[in-house]
């Protein structure tokens, strides 16, 4: 037992169960009548009335990766607010530092931070540092703040049946990232040619994981009723976030998800399935049928790869995968498979 007297065998890196998160989230009672969306399975982001324009709030830790963890960490907070249909303005960050982490460590992870909000166009405004007991690895949590006009934000609980869903650039593209830099030895030693670890180590810039810029174009065609930004668990979590959140069932073809090359050799390699890596980069965009080819044909004419990839659902019929012209349950996963190739 430790000192809260949790038994071994306890949770497992990654996010909590749904089931139990919502037992969490519903004890919490808000009665500020300002809060416009508040805490909810599925829902990444708060929403704040002020006035002409809402606030958009939203926290969020890096704790998987240690090579560029303060670039990460702005990304993936901005992500969510882009995703909210919002602007990312401020950014706070707590820096976790083990014990014996030298004075370079805190620099190089502050130079990120720096270098990440300025490409964004972000006020770094200010955080907490801390040198932490009991750490292996720096952990940073990042506080994104952002705004959007008054009654335009966008939940991820707001699609409806018939919607059509569409899934941007392809899955697992951080979980690519974090793996090629932090597993790069193994991955050599399973035979990934040098060549190849470069370029999916270049996945967090290429094809990147921000889906801030997809978000700006998807959001600017009316209607747009649910983003979702892809995360820890993958696509089939994000999928089961967004039904979750909204109430609805999907028909998803296996077929129209883009798997790309260096994430379907990384799985291949360590034995994962790239439908539950970690998938910041993929935005999931639920639409009216009649403006998905608008949406798709947008984001294309920009560069960014965009397929619809199924619909929206009654909530009764469940979450459906159809693959070779039959129908199963959408796969789930209890954690991240980055998590479980990096505990070995």
């Amino acid at each position: 037992m430790d000192r809260f007297g949790d038994a071994p065998g306890g949770l497992k890196a990654g996010k909590l169960p749904p089931d139990l998160l919502a037992r969490l989230l519903d004890r919490i009672e808000c009665t500020d009548p300002r809060v416009l969306l508040g805490p909810a399975v599925g829902e990444d982001a708060a929403v704040i009335d002020f006035g002409p324009t809402s606030l958009i709030a939203k926290t969020d830790p890096i704790t998987f990766a240690t090579d560029l963890i303060g670039w990460y960490a702005v990304q993936v907070n901005a992500n969510d607010v882009a995703a909210c249909g919002g602007d990312p303005r401020w950014f706070m960050a707590t820096v976790l530092l083990p014990e014996g982490a030298s004075p370079d460590t805190a620099e190089r992870i502050f130079d990120q931070l720096h270098d990440a909000t300025k490409a964004l166009g972000v006020a770094l405004v200010g955080g907490h540092t801390e040198v932490t007991i009991d750490l292996s690895r720096p952990i940073v949590c990042g506080v994104m703040l952002g705004e959007v006009p008054a009654g335009r934000f966008i939940k991820s609980g707001g699609a409806l049946p018939g919607d059509a869903i569409i899934l941007t650039k392809g899955i697992a593209i951080e979980g690519t990232a974090v793996l090629a830099r932090e597993m790069s030895s193994e991955l050599a030693a399973a035979g990934m040619s040098r060549e190849a670890l470069q370029r999916a180590e270049r996945y967090l810039f290429e094809p990147g994981i921000s889906v801030v810029g997809e978000a700006r174009l998807a959001r600017s065609v009316p209607g747009i009723h649910a983003m979702h930004d892809l995360t820890e668990g993958g696509i089939a979590t994000g999928l089961a976030e967004l039904a979750t959140a909204s109430g609805v069932g999907l028909a998803i073809d296996a077929a129209a998800v883009k798997v790309l090359p260096e994430p379907a050799e990384i799985c291949h390699r360590l034995g994962l399935d790239p439908w539950g890596l970690i998938a910041s980069g993929a935005l999931l965009i639920s639409v009216a049928p009649e403006r998905a080819e608008e949406v798709v044909g947008k984001l294309s004419k920009d560069g960014s790869d965009a397929v619809v990839i199924g619909r929206a659902t009654v909530a009764g019929e469940g979450l459906k995968l159809i693959e070779d012209g039959s129908e199963k349950e959408l796969p789930s996963f209890e954690r991240d498979e980055a998590a479980r190739a990096l505990e070995g």
